[in-house]
């Protein structure tokens, strides 16, 4: 897989763009780690959403970079660590905020941002650059130009549904902001790369017992990059009609653009809505899935409308992370250094305060009266050979827990696995699939 910095290094010479200021979100350190090490002169400045300490990329950057971080929730701990290390390094901590990665930051504290980012940003001058605004693609990356002044190039902010939307405006007005897309980059990378691990088989185990049958409709909530929606058109081969609800208008429009490029587009139904209230009538599918979203919000509630919707007869499929389980890589690690590392799994992409991320999807399951019950835990891993964003990811995870001898003797069992091709990281999940009593 070709390095996403050399498709950015393309992108930005058919742009004309020599130096910019950059933003990323916290899900994927590959939009930029690439970047900052083999291109450290094409950033002007580098703007953080919640990053983990561990990353020697950073250190070069001094008051060039920016750190956008809640001061709530487990998550704050690492931008904490990470500020306490690069004492140069500029911050904005939003107060009483948690930075989950479906946090929609722009909207919800959008005005504090645009003003401590604005003066930020306004304290590293760098000369206009003029491009046409519109949209184009080049090197695989989709782009958006909007607005005139120094190059100001948005990666994707996670899952936030706004994105970073309301900020352009402002923005704009001095900027000209270059908004990325597609498969290449932000989450979208991560979750179509997580299609390409066992994760896929964990989903036709879920589709296996939910026995999709001849022109039943299948209605998938929070379908993201659309790997199981894509997944269930081609076992369908267009007799069953197929719906994506999902209240994340960016998703919603990467997940369409994939399925259009696969010939799949006709087969799915892309809808805006929320998985809490869900814009369907009572009993109007037969397959009903959430899989790896209730995490995200009210699970009860998600569950509760997944019931609604699906008719008498019907299935009801879901995955989700667990954090009631262990991590596991096959590094020999020490004892008490294993254990520290299990725990990145309770500090990793984190749980809504309603949210179900634990073995209480199966009562869940059984609170909500469907019979036919099927429970199983599935560990999905991931290789670096297989999907390198994401394993990268889920490594970095573990490393900013760690400092001292425990980093390096992270790093050396690492370096030796990944040589002889053996290295992963196993990331622990719950599946449940039950039937609707007639």
């Amino acid at each position: 897989m070709r390095p996403l910095e050399e498709s950015l290094v393309d992108l930005f010479q058919h742009l004309g763009i020599d130096r910019a200021h950059f933003v990323a979100g916290q899900l994927v350190p590959a939009d930029w780690v690439g970047l900052a090490a083999r291109y450290p002169k094409r950033l002007a400045s580098l703007t953080l959403v919640s990053p983990r300490p561990g990353r020697p990329e950073l250190d070069a950057l001094g008051s060039r970079l920016m750190v956008l971080a809640g001061d709530a929730g487990p998550g704050a701990q690492g931008p904490a660590r990470l500020l306490g290390e690069l004492t140069q390094a500029r911050a904005l901590v939003l107060r009483g905020y948690e930075c989950l990665p479906w946090s929609d930051l722009a909207a919800d504290r959008g005005a504090e941002i645009a003003s401590a980012w604005l003066r930020f940003l306004d304290e590293l001058p760098m000369p206009a650059l003029v491009m046409p605004e519109g949209e184009g693609e080049a090197a695989g990356i989709s782009y958006r130009i909007r607005g005139s002044g120094p190059p100001l190039v948005l990666m994707p902010l996670d899952l936030a549904p706004s994105q970073w939307e309301p900020l352009i405006p402002e923005l704009a007005a001095r900027y000209s902001t270059v908004t990325l897309g597609g498969p290449l980059v932000g989450v979208v990378a991560l979750l179509e790369g997580r299609g390409r691990s066992n994760y896929l088989a964990t989903i036709r185990a879920v589709l296996d017992l939910a026995d999709i049958k001849l022109g039943e409709m299948v209605l998938e909530v929070g379908g993201g990059s659309g790997v199981a929606l894509r997944e269930i058109a081609r076992r369908t081969a267009g007799a069953n009609p197929i719906l994506d609800i999902d209240i994340n208008p960016y998703l919603l429009r990467e997940a369409a653009a994939i399925a259009a490029k696969e010939g799949l587009a006709e087969r799915i139904e892309f809808r805006q809505g929320s998985a809490e209230a869900l814009p369907l009538a009572d009993a109007s599918v037969d397959v009903a899935l959430a899989l790896t979203v209730m995490e995200e919000g009210d699970a009860d509630q998600m569950m509760a409308e997944l019931v609604r919707v699906t008719r008498p007869g019907g299935r009801i499929g879901a995955i989700v992370r667990s954090q009631d389980m262990s991590w596991w890589s096959n590094l020999p690690l020490s004892p008490d250094l294993r254990a520290k590392v299990d725990r990145a799994g309770v500090l990793g992409a984190g749980v809504s305060p309603t949210g179900c991320a634990d073995a209480s999807l199966y009562r869940r399951f059984c609170a909500a009266g469907l019979v036919n019950l099927r429970f199983f835990p599935q560990q999905v891993s991931a290789m670096p050979e297989i999907e390198p964003i994401r394993a990268a990811s889920l490594e970095q995870q573990a490393r900013a827990l760690l400092s001292g001898d425990e980093l390096a003797e992270w790093d050396r069992a690492a370096a030796a696995a990944k040589a002889e091709g053996s290295f992963f990281i196993a990331q622990p999940h719950h599946c449940a699939v039950g039937t609707k009593p007639r």
